[in-house]
């Protein structure tokens, strides 16, 4: 049993995610198993400093560490100030530690987000449940695909709900409204932002992740999207969106089936001037050529390749990287699970 002055304590995990997973832009995410850690203390009054926070991983050297600018700690204190709660609690220390690359397209800051209202929630012991917890998460990014998988975990489905003008009345509409966090006093969110669905996920398909040496900012990737599409394209998503999400969820998996489901007009195509060496990775990567490979596809918005496959990961893997070489681009590898729960929040001994 722990002395009657020791530290509270607690680990937060929240895994990284994948998005779009070729025709569901903005629809489907998966959670992989590369997990931001957040090692909380929350000390007595003796403690000698107020705040203290550490950072190792990607983004170590450049990630800043005060709670007003650390995009963790903000989120916290948007939590906080939504439950009538001016600043976190003190003396306070965490340890953040992120395997997650940063900019390219694995959900880093979907992580962050989730990480960071899981901090909130605890540190006041608001006690919330997951649905009201997205809705927390709803509030900074309002692309849900990814921050419901890292939420829930698994393979899941989500679309925003249009929300009455009154429900909303007050409620900020972009993440830019944590530039003040410090200095404001915010409503909670409305009941009920997302709806998600988590679907069967075959759990013999791993994905492989293959993240080259660059990043690409979500701003600039949706930047170079169209307003408008043909009704072609947008028929040609659908067909293969309908049939993805059950087709990943069989046994055995088919590879013909899948490979032909992820193809994508709706996003892709029009990102292949950001990411060299894209048309020829998902064009000359196959089933046919590869044996274990299932589907190819950009992760998120980019620059990351992510092959859900069953087997013969390095040959895949090393493909993808050899393409990215010819453009002058190093890389490198992972293969993850699919993992089936999403993030925690443990309170440790």
């Amino acid at each position: 049993m722990p002395a009657a002055n020791a530290p509270r304590q607690f680990r937060i995990r929240a895994p990284c995610s994948s998005a779009n997973i070729g025709p569901g832009f903005d629809v489907l995410g998966m959670s992989l198993s590369l997990y931001l850690t957040l090692d909380v203390s929350l000390y007595h009054e003796d403690a000698t400093e107020a705040f203290e926070m550490t950072y190792s991983g990607e983004g170590a050297t450049e990630v800043p560490l005060l709670p007003e600018q650390n995009l963790i700690t903000k989120i916290a204190l948007y939590v906080l100030s939504a439950n009538g709660i001016s600043q976190l609690p003190q003396p306070l220390k965490i340890h953040v530690h992120n395997p997650i690359p940063l900019g390219r397209g694995l959900g880093s800051s979907g992580a962050a987000v989730v990480a960071g209202v899981l901090l909130g929630d605890a540190l006041a012991d608001l006690k919330l449940s997951y649905d009201r917890l997205l809705d927390y998460c709803l509030m900074i990014e309002r692309h849900p695909d990814n921050v419901a998988a890292t939420l829930l975990g698994g393979f899941v489905a989500s679309y925003l709900r249009e929300l009455d003008p009154e429900a909303t009345k007050g409620v900020p509409e972009s993440e830019t409204f944590l530039d003040d966090v410090v200095s404001k006093t915010y409503p909670q969110p409305p009941i009920g932002i997302g709806h998600y669905l988590r679907l069967n996920w075959n759990k013999e398909i791993k994905a492989v992740a293959i993240v080259p040496n660059f990043e690409v900012a979500t701003a600039k990737a949706r930047a170079v999207l169209p307003s408008t599409y043909s009704r072609q394209d947008v028929i040609y998503n659908f067909q293969r969106l309908a049939v993805l999400t059950t087709a990943l969820g069989k046994s055995p998996p088919d590879a013909d089936l899948i490979y032909n489901a992820v193809q994508d007009r709706i996003h892709q195509p029009y990102r292949k001037t950001l990411i060299p060496g894209l048309p020829e990775i998902l064009s000359t990567i196959t089933p046919a050529k590869y044996e274990g490979l299932l589907g190819i596809f950009l992760s998120g918005a980019g620059p990351t390749i992510l092959a859900l496959a069953t087997g013969n990961f390095d040959a895949i893997a090393g493909a993808a990287q050899s393409v990215f070489k010819e453009h002058g681009i190093e890389s490198w590898y992972k293969v993850l699970e699919v993992t089936d729960g999403g993030s925690t929040c443990e309170e440790l001994p």
